[in-house]
């Protein structure tokens, strides 16, 4: 396609039509596929034809998605799982081994920080955390051994954010892999692999989906890198369903109108919030008081839909504003069209100890909003009697 922009594109790639004409792309519920002989099924078992012969492997809707996602954030290729934390597990597994090290952001959401933690560990991986806000830590932090560097940016839930140019200049200094978990902005917002990254990550169930309807993973990269992780993941099976495939697909069609919704609402909610005499502190990438506000403007498009608060009064003062809600959801989820609150010391970080909350930001008194597209005035009005 010659149209370059991200909204033209996300409508318009799209599967090749069948012989029916369809305007919209079909779905491909077939777990297996028909050889037109023996030497057929040979040769596309043998990598010596392109082909699909087995939807665990391949499949016409997650092969759509899959190259839609790689145009709009700019990368060659890519890979699709059943879940986000399927599409990390998948990278770390695919390039570390026993006596590896990798260097993480600290500030990760509570299952990578289990997997770093507990899994990894039992297979002799080993792992340092450096803050997100500390770039002399960086250096410091890469040993002989380090393999990957593994960021979030932005942080779930602290909204810290990172120099990515930065970091990948000083992964390719020392031979590393940066892998970058790129949820909270999508590739509306930000594009790491045009920023140097090698990996980027997307858990697909949030904004890209948009509805909190499916579960999805995407990992994007180079031919050469993205291989070494089909090599893993269609012998371990971590794989997305033609259905959800379908509907992220879709759902890419609505992600730039969608996300200048969240944003703009975002936006205003954090300036109201940093305002309010119960709130501590607040934290989005837009506001000027983040202290990494000019990396943000320069590497995002849009500060993104995350709203993260410190409510004063602690885990009490938390759950009476939480209860108190009456539009919000309470959920662990974020990125859906309806707004949603979290406490994430007790949900989604609880598995962390206090010390390593509070080394990541995260207070008892610490509540994720994640701004849907409802109108600003409703969402403020609940925040405010909530917090009265």
């Amino acid at each position: 396609m010659e149209e370059e922009n991200f909204e033209t594109l996300a409508i318009r790639l799209q599967a090749e039509r069948t012989q029916y004409k369809e305007h919209s792309v079909p779905l491909y519920l077939t777990s297996s596929y028909k050889f037109d002989d023996a030497e057929d099924m040979r040769a596309l078992f043998a990598n010596e034809k392109e082909g699909n012969v087995y939807s665990r492997y391949a499949n016409p809707n997650t092969t759509e998605l899959i190259d839609k996602m790689a145009v709009l954030e700019g990368a060659e290729t890519g890979w699709v799982t059943a879940s986000g934390m399927a599409a990390i597990f998948t990278t770390l597994a695919t390039f570390l081994k026993s006596g590896d090290h990798v260097l993480s952001s600290r500030s990760v959401f509570g299952s990578t920080h289990q997997l770093l933690n507990n899994v990894f560990a039992k297979w002799g991986i080993t792992y340092t955390y450096a803050d997100l806000d500390k770039p002399e830590q960086w250096e410091k932090g890469i040993q002989p051994n380090t393999k990957m560097i593994f960021v979030e940016t932005p942080s779930n839930p602290g909204i810290d954010i990172i120099d990515l140019e930065w970091l990948a200049k000083l992964a390719k200094q020392h031979d590393v892999l940066l892998a970058v978990d790129n949820c909270f902005a999508t590739p509306y917002l930000q594009q790491p692999i045009k920023l140097g990254a090698d990996i980027s990550i997307h858990s697909a169930t949030k904004f890209i989906d948009g509805q909190g309807r499916t579960l999805g993973g995407v990992i994007l990269g180079s031919n050469k890198l993205i291989k070494e992780i089909e090599g893993f993941a269609r012998h371990s099976g971590p794989a997305m369903s033609p259905f959800n495939a379908w509907l992220l697909s879709k759902s890419l069609e609505t992600l730039a109108v969608r996300m200048d919704r969240h944003c703009e609402n975002a936006l205003k909610v954090a300036e109201f919030l940093e305002s309010h005499a119960s709130i501590k502190r607040v934290m989005y990438p837009f506001l000027t008081s983040h202290p990494q506000y000019e990396i943000a403007k320069k590497q995002m498009k849009q500060g993104g839909g995350i709203v993260t608060m410190v409510i004063e009064g602690g885990v009490e003062a938390a759950s009476a504003f939480m209860n108190k809600l009456k539009m919000f959801s309470i959920s662990a989820n974020l990125g859906d069209t309806r707004s949603i609150a979290t406490h994430p010391a007790t949900s989604t970080h609880s598995k962390l100890t206090e010390d390593e909350r509070l080394q990541v930001g995260i207070e008892q008194g610490t509540i994720r909003l994640s701004i849907g597209l409802e109108h600003i005035n409703d969402i403020l009005e609940d925040i405010k009697q909530a917090l009265a």
